[in-house]
């Protein structure tokens, strides 16, 4: 294989949707935001950074989906325009 054939991969940023639910969305003071990250680590920085220790506490006890789909490996890439969800754990049966 010469060099020109080589496949670079790049980590590229993307601007993706977060959207809070519960108590997640209380310590936010709303329903969702934007935030450009390459992976679900990166975005849940940026939101931590935001919002502060309230919200991270939320996060370590919360689930995450991703466009829809659980995500629990949060070295996962993030593709522009993607949608993340955080679902803190709620009461109820």
């Amino acid at each position: 294989m010469n060099e020109s054939s080589l496949v670079r991969v790049t980590a590229a940023t993307a601007q993706v949707t977060v959207r809070y639910f519960a108590s997640a969305r209380a310590a936010t003071g709303s329903a969702e935001e934007t935030v450009t990250a390459c992976t679900v680590a990166d975005a849940l920085a940026q939101i931590r950074g935001r919002h502060g220790a309230w919200l991270g506490k939320i996060l370590d006890a919360s689930s995450l989906l991703l466009d829809g789909r659980c995500v629990r490996d949060e070295q996962t890439m993030l593709a522009p325009g993607a949608i993340l969800d955080v679902l803190p754990p709620f009461a109820g049966g």
